[in-house]
């Protein structure tokens, strides 16, 4: 179903979007031009189990080296451009005015944040997503140097563990998100661990540090539990 954001019957508010995401909806458009949405709501949904997050060794190493400065929710704007530019193997984006409007407003509210590498100044990687009790809906990444998105991802990951948070859902899976154990689980198994994740109000995206440096991400892993999927 496609809806116009700027129709005045069919207003899609920031309350709108949290619901539909409650509902396992979410939005996207066809092109960065096109001011239509389109509710999507997968036969088979991609999810990243936390308990079982894979850290390649390579990628182990990087991280503990703090080759990036890894921080949240500091230039929401930033990361979004980087998520919405072309890059290898993605010449469109989907991320059109109505989906940054909406989601600028819920960053605003709390309710959506960044994860961001920098280095020297620069923003050279990171992603966003959407929060909704312990669910965590990644919506998307973008690298501009070697291992900046991976980075942000451990981080992420990191952080949702030490939040509480049961569910991480990335809408589908790649074979860049199966080399961290993502996984696909029927529309109806991920209604179950979306209506427990949405109910969890003790969940906090700010239980650790805005800043993380790499050891730190990488024993919360290790050491940090949260609900299996």
């Amino acid at each position: 179903m496609a809806l116009h954001d700027d129709s005045p019957q069919l207003q899609i508010t920031p309350q709108v979007l949290l619901k539909a995401y409650a509902c396992g909806i979410f939005p996207m458009a066809e092109s960065a031009e096109s001011q239509e949405l389109h509710w999507i709501e997968p036969t088979w949904r991609g999810i990243l189990p936390l308990h079982t997050f894979h850290v390649p060794r390579r990628l182990k190493r990087t991280v503990r080296s703090d080759h990036f400065e890894v921080v949240i929710d500091t230039n929401f704007d930033a990361v979004l451009d980087g998520c919405a530019a072309p890059g290898p193997g993605r010449q469109k984006t989907w991320i059109n005015a109505p989906i940054r409007k909406l989601c600028g407003e819920l960053f605003c509210l709390g309710h959506c944040h960044t994860v961001e590498c920098w280095r020297e100044g620069q923003l050279v990687g990171g992603l966003y997503g959407i929060e909704l009790g312990g669910a965590f809906f990644g919506e998307s990444i973008f690298s501009r140097e070697r291992d900046a998105s991976k980075v942000a991802l451990v981080h992420l990951v990191a952080r949702l563990k030490a939040g509480g948070f049961s569910l991480l859902d990335t809408q589908f899976v790649t074979e860049h998100l199966m080399t961290f154990g993502a996984v696909e689980i029927s529309r109806y198994n991920y209604s179950m661990l979306l209506d427990q994740a949405v109910m969890n109000d003790a969940a906090s995206f700010y239980a650790v540090p805005n800043r993380m440096i790499g050891v730190e991400a990488l024993a919360t892993l290790e050491t940090r539990t949260t609900h299996h999927l």
